[in-house]
């Protein structure tokens, strides 16, 4: 018989009235319903990871996670919990996942467990929301811990059995019909008979009985192994109780077919049919566009037919313009003949905003003319319950930051399950050679846990030096494959010139002119957003003379522009710059300038190319925008490097070992940029005295990460004050102009008001940039806001300095 509809403004009489959400409010989801639905998302999660990896050691592994499952918020049955769910309700100031230790403690005994199942079990009941203890440093960065809320100075019976009222009769927090009821329910969900209670322990006792035997246990130090069970199981539960909160389902179909090699249109090149029939770890070298990312993806086919479970594929880049771009080719590659595009997952910082863009651009016609108004609160809605889905990790295929995956090795309730869904999982590392040392270290170091859970690596790049494959190769237990595209894969498509003049020099520039009026397309590359912003204001109206009819003849693409403005620049470049086919006519014209942005994993194409000094990767990559795919009708075009007077914002060593790498194969006689050139200079820029730093940096960035974040020997341990800093060293903030302050709030809390719908608004900003923009928090919004002078052509500047007074 279905439950009777509940008033969400009544206490509970019986368990079918007990809540265990405020949602939805006409009928809020009951404590029964989500605990079933919480242990059958368990099953699809166990279904997807199998006993891959570590888990295989462990036979009782998901048995434990489902019994936590039906336990986990048994505590939602005090009345201090039901009544803050009332509408207007009071906050209860307990924690509910404490009150449910207490049915631990009463089933492990009816039921017979062990002490190691009654140990995790509790475990994973306990933590699911808070850490156990403080870190080890004794600071907290988050919320208080088990520990901190619950001691010796806790009055257990007034939080759990009878809680005095002001000016009333006391609150009785379970009533002896509602426990029995509880009692019966759990112990059927379980297979077993109702325990019996000798001696009539209260259930406040039982809670602190068992929260202070969970303390002792995992106050001090475990084995590695067990710790890392320890924290698996405790993202399985996490994550269980997020995707069943939420009522997501997790995939099961994978897009990727495993056959996909068979159904490219073209004959594969050799390295991509190698790729195809490796198992295990890959290290795959091949020139920008000889097909690196059809070759990864058949690696990962290939894998899925020999793992355990559900695997899931991620694939890495490092620029936020590199990963949608991937994904959209991804979802293009990836749909079969009358199917819609896969659903294929994507995190970055700003999700959820191009997931909104996305939505109402599918209302929009395809020739890009206005689409109406803006989205309405309710597709800001659903954008963000997708958005949501996605970081619950419901996809069976992803394109992701590094700085994700690298979060997931921060142990607690937040982060365990990030590191959970990094179990049977096939990571495609693509452009690794982006990183600065400290950054390649820390992903070297995850590579090895990731092996550890079961998981295998391919790393992609067309300028891999041979000291970073050695390190990659030294972080893992198993055989790396090392597959190099044969020479020759790729045509000759530069003629390197190099240039001892800065590119901002005035005859520097005015060859830039003379090429946009001969009716080349130009792509400037600098090291700065405030050169390019520069070299875009000398360059930018003469483009548009040469073009007076093409809206984008000049571009502009950097990280500091707003993030609705950005997405359009985006769209606008790859439209208009697209990869050159066998049939397209010569010159294009049109000027790009640009940062770093453009250097990975954009499908661009230019006929000549002058860019800024750089570490001789970027360099590389900078030249695998220019004659793409060699289809150029004049042949191998030009391709200038301009010396730069510092290396800002890149470590000035690799700049340097870079101009001389570049000098060195000028003085043998060489003026190309082939697949041997460029290995050449990777080689000569890192046999040098920076090259040996940068191995040494490397190393023990690996190996302190993997110390501090990887042992796992504090599982239970809070670690926020380190998710904080690794925020800091590894991501963006969004801040908000203060001109923009009005907009934000009308779109924000207006009557269809949606933080997505705003989210056009923001601007990313490193942490260190703050100051230079008076960055001044504002608490209401939870948003720096900064002052500075913006325009959507060339982004953000920082504020104009008052003049002074004499």
């Amino acid at each position: 018989m279905a439950a009777r509809p509940l008033n969400p403004k009544s206490a509970p009489r019986s368990l079918s009235d007990v809540r265990a959400k405020s949602v939805p409010r006409h009928d809020p989801e009951r404590l029964t319903t989500h605990s079933r639905v919480v242990h059958d998302t368990v099953a699809q999660i166990e279904q997807r990871l199998a006993t891959a990896g570590l888990i295989a050691t462990e036979p009782d592994f998901w048995a434990r996670v489902r019994k936590a499952a039906l336990l986990h918020d048994a505590g939602k049955v005090a009345e201090g919990f039901q009544g803050q769910l009332l509408p207007g309700g009071t906050r209860w100031g307990q924690r509910h996942e404490v009150l449910s230790l207490a049915y631990v403690d009463l089933l492990a005994t009816g039921g017979g467990w062990d002490h190691e199942d009654r140990l995790m079990i509790a475990t994973l009941v306990a933590t699911h929301h808070r850490a156990l203890h403080t870190a080890n440093s004794g600071s907290v960065g988050g919320k208080p811990s088990l520990s901190q809320l619950y001691n010796s100075g806790t009055r257990w019976d007034e939080a759990f059995t009878s809680t005095p009222q002001p000016g009333g009769d006391p609150q009785i927090q379970v009533t002896v019909r509602l426990h029995r009821e509880l009692l019966a329910w759990l112990s059927g969900a379980l297979h077993m008979d109702p325990p019996f209670a000798p001696g009539g322990r209260t259930l406040a006792a039982r809670a602190r009985l068992t929260l202070d035997q969970l303390l002792a246990a995992w106050q001090q130090p475990t084995t590695p192994d067990l710790g890392l069970l320890a924290v698996l199981a405790q993202g399985a539960l996490t994550l269980a109780d997020h995707a069943g909160s939420a009522h997501a389902h997790f995939q099961t179909h994978m897009p990727l077919p495993t056959d996909y090699l068979r159904r490219l249109p073209y004959r594969p090149y050799p390295h991509q049919e190698r790729s195809a029939e490796t198992d295990g770890h890959l290290v795959l070298l091949a020139p920008t566009g000889s097909g690196k990312t059809e070759a990864g993806l058949a690696w990962a086919a290939r894998q899925l037919l020999t793992m355990p479970g559900l695997p899931r594929v991620v694939w890495t880049l490092p620029y936020r313009a590199s990963l949608n771009a991937t994904r959209r080719r991804l979802r293009r590659d990836l749909t079969r003949p009358g199917e819609d595009a896969p659903d294929i997952g994507l995190l970055h910082g700003t999700v959820a905003h191009t997931l909104l863009r996305e939505a109402a651009e599918s209302e929009c016609p395809d020739d890009g003319t206005s689409c109406g108004p803006e989205p309405a609160a309710a597709m800001a809605r659903q954008a963000r319950a997708r958005a949501g889905a996605m970081h619950l990790f419901t996809q069976r295929l992803r394109v992701a930051t590094p700085h994700q995956l690298l979060r997931g090795a921060i142990a607690g309730p937040a982060y365990s399950s990030v590191l959970m869904e990094q179990t049977n999982s096939l990571f495609i590392l693509d452009e690794l050679h982006a990183y600065e040392p400290e950054t390649f270290g820390r992903l070297c170091a995850a590579m090895g846990l990731w092996e550890r859970l079961g998981s295998r690596v391919a790393v992609l790049s067309a300028t891999l030096a041979p000291p970073m494959t050695t390190v990659i190769e030294e972080s893992l237990t198993q055989p790396v494959t090392c597959h190099r595209a044969p020479h020759g894969t790729s045509p000759v498509r530069h003629r390197l010139v190099l240039d001892e003049k800065p590119l901002a020099d005035p005859k520097s520039l005015e060859r830039l002119r003379g090429w946009l009026s001969w009716g080349y397309s130009v792509l400037v590359v600098v090291n700065t957003v405030a050169a390019a912003q520069a070299v875009y204001e000398e360059l930018a109206e003469h483009a548009r003379v040469c073009l007076p009819d093409d809206p984008h003849a000049a571009l502009l693409l950097h990280s500091r522009f707003k993030n609705g403005d950005r997405d359009q620049i985006e769209n606008n470049l790859l439209r208009r710059h697209r990869e050159r086919r066998p049939r397209d006519s010569g010159r294009r014209g049109g000027l790009t300038v640009a940062t770093q942005t453009v250097e990975v994993s954009l499908q661009l194409d230019f006929d000549r190319g002058a860019v800024e000094n750089a570490p001789i990767e970027a360099v590389a990559q900078r030249a695998g925008r220019v004659n793409r795919r060699g289809l150029h009708l004049e042949g191998p075009v030009e391709f200038r490097v301009h010396r730069t007077a510092g290396g800002r914002p890149y470590d000035d060593g690799a700049v340097n070992a870079s101009w001389n790498a570049l000098n060195t194969l000028a003085a043998e006689g060489v003026d190309t940029l082939s697949e041997q050139d460029v290995d050449r200079l990777l080689q000569l820029a890192y046999h040098t005295e920076w090259g040996r730093e940068w191995e040494k940096r490397t190393r023990k960035a690996r190996d302190d990460f993997a110390a501090t974040f990887l042992t796992f020997t504090d599982p239970f341990h809070d670690r926020t004050e380190f998710a904080e800093k690794l925020n800091r060293e590894f991501d963006s903030v969004e801040v908000l102009l203060r001109e923009d302050l009005d907009e934000y709030r009308s779109l924000t809390m207006g009557p269809d008001g949606h933080p997505l719908r705003a989210a056009g608004l923001l601007i990313p900003l490193r942490y260190g940039q703050l100051k230079t923009y008076n960055a001044a928090r504002d608490k209401d919004l939870g948003l720096y806001v900064i002052d500075g002078v913006y325009d959507e052509t060339t982004g953000l500047k920082p504020p104009l300095e008052p003049e002074t007074i004499l």
